[in-house]
């Protein structure tokens, strides 16, 4: 395996490679950082009073499954939890949402050597209530996208995953894992929990649903200061201005309420008017007295945004970390103000693990070529002429010869001005009309010889779009049943490569 630092691959923000390098200036708007260091004083301090309900809530969602021992652990006061969260995509989605869990299992794993008298608990949080079905209803598999076709609406946990059969029909290749969790659950929230203990249950992973009256209850107080008090937006508004103020763009941006209401086959936002609470896009509205009645006896009815989540999330978990991409982490960094507001404790924000998966076959292409893997992170135009130049056997740079012309032209000008200053611009302009001839013609000998490796460099951007489809990170367009279908094993060698804690992008032969 190799790994490259961030900075170096290009495909980074720069909030992002800030935070990682613990910039003064981001500082501010987080308290521990992700390394031994930050995690021993995030247990010292971290206090949890929901344990019982927690509890309660998880083995009532495993009803039907079989309880993993994390559950159980979680009543301890010497347990904590590790979290990452993903929407329900199907057949998992691209690559990263399993590097996503396998970064959250391998950090609990990691503490609980260094900490061995505590325990801790990879935990992910399943999206159930969201309700963007068109982020989760499509994946690509050995070239070819499947798409799930549905007239179902409403939070995507509720929706029924039986319709799936006829994307199961068209797999040549069916993992049996996801037939079973698919066809023999009536909430894709019940699938998508079976088949993610198939494909880590040994490793202890918990998986919750926030959509549940028992943790909703806890969350009451804020539910009520965002639909009458409307602190979230403040206090977003406030963090997000000392952000730009340091050069960093806002990610994401408060509503004046951050809830929706959620029943049924209803995901849809609540505005206010007045005194009134309108759910748009429906018919159904609240007086000041009703929703608050309704906060009271159903809290299960209001579901968070992304803004709100966060802190319903750290609200009920005894939770340490959350570990996420670079886009989740720079959006977490405008909400502390939030958690200050609430004296919700804030959780350490840790990068998960991110990696280029290139098999034997690739490897061998890559050799044939006389590349380095990472030479490919850079643009098609770079990497078309570095590739050129570095195996050309004649010189495509003019910059000799430019420089020679600006010699000569230096003396030309001296003459000039001795005889006419006025032809000073004169020459100067012949300069730079030949400067341009140059550079021009430079550019003409390289696409020239561009031509002569047209093979070459056909299988180079062939490659480059293998590992790179269209031009992005491989983990954020393939699937992981890509390499999963024809080693089972795929899973179990990416875990022994990434360190939780050790952050650059790795390459990952297998």
């Amino acid at each position: 395996m190799q790994k490259i630092p961030f900075a170096q691959t290009g495909a980074f923000q720069k909030i992002f490679l800030d935070f990682i390098s613990k910039e003064p200036a981001i500082t501010p708007f987080y308290d521990e950082f992700p390394d031994l260091e930050g995690f021993e004083a995030m247990i010292t301090k971290r206090k949890f009073t929901h344990r019982k309900e927690l509890v309660s809530a998880l083995k009532n969602q495993y009803i039907n499954q079989t309880i993993p021992n994390g559950v159980e652990l979680l009543a301890s006061d010497d347990t904590f939890c590790v979290t990452t969260g993903h929407q329900l995509n199907i057949f998992t989605g691209p690559l990263y949402v399993v590097f996503k869990i396998i970064s959250t299992i391998n950090l609990a794993k990691k503490l609980k050597e260094t900490y061995p008298n505590k325990n801790f608990v990879p935990v992910y949080w399943m999206a159930t209530e969201d309700h963007d079905f068109e982020e989760i209803a499509s994946f690509s598999l050995f070239g070819q996208k499947h798409t799930w076709e549905t007239t179902q609406t409403g939070a995507v946990g509720k929706m029924d995953p039986r319709e799936l059969a006829s994307v199961l029909d068209a797999l040549k290749e069916k993992p049996s894992i996801f037939e079973k969790a698919y066809l023999n659950n009536t909430t894709l929230t019940a699938a998508v929990r079976e088949y993610m203990h198939a494909l880590f249950g040994t490793e202890e992973l918990v998986c919750i649903d926030g959509d549940d009256k028992i943790l909703k209850t806890l969350f009451q107080d804020i539910l009520t200061d965002d639909l009458l008090n409307h602190s979230a937006e403040t206090e977003v508004a406030k963090t997000s201005a000392k952000l730009e103020e340091v050069g960093y763009k806002a990610q994401i941006h408060a509503r004046n309420i951050n809830l929706f209401y959620l029943k049924d086959n209803i995901r849809e936002r609540i505005e206010k008017d007045g005194d009134v609470y309108n759910v748009i896009n429906t018919d159904i509205s609240f007086s000041k007295t009703e929703i608050k009645e309704m906060i009271a006896s159903e809290p299960e009815s209001f579901s968070p945004n992304v803004v709100l989540r966060p802190i319903y999330q750290e609200r009920i978990l005894p939770n340490l970390a959350y570990i996420g991409g670079p886009s989740e982490l720079a959006y977490w960094l405008q909400l502390k103000g939030i958690f200050d507001k609430f004296e919700v404790s804030f959780p350490i924000l840790c990068p998960r693990n991110f990696g280029l998966i290139v098999n034997s076959a690739t490897k061998k292409r890559i050799d044939k070529l006389g590349i380095e893997v990472t030479d490919l992170f850079q643009d098609e135009v770079s990497l078309r002429r570095g590739f050129v130049e570095k195996n050309s056997s004649n010189s495509l740079e003019l910059s000799e010869q430019i420089f020679k012309i600006n010699d000569i032209y230096k003396e030309i000008l001296k003459k000039a001005e001795a005889i006419d200053p006025t032809l000073k611009s004169v020459v100067e302009a012949d300069k730079t009309k030949n400067q341009n001839n140059l550079e021009n013609l430079e550019k003409r000998l390289k696409k020239a010889e561009e031509k002569n490796f047209e093979t070459s460099v056909s299988q180079l951007l062939n490659l480059k779009e293998k590992l790179f489809p269209g031009d992005g990170l491989q983990e954020r367009k393939e699937n992981f049943l890509n390499f999963y279908i024809n080693d089972p094993e795929f899973l179990n060698k990416v875990s022994k490569e990434f360190d939780p804690l050790e952050f650059s992008f790795n390459i990952i032969n297998v």
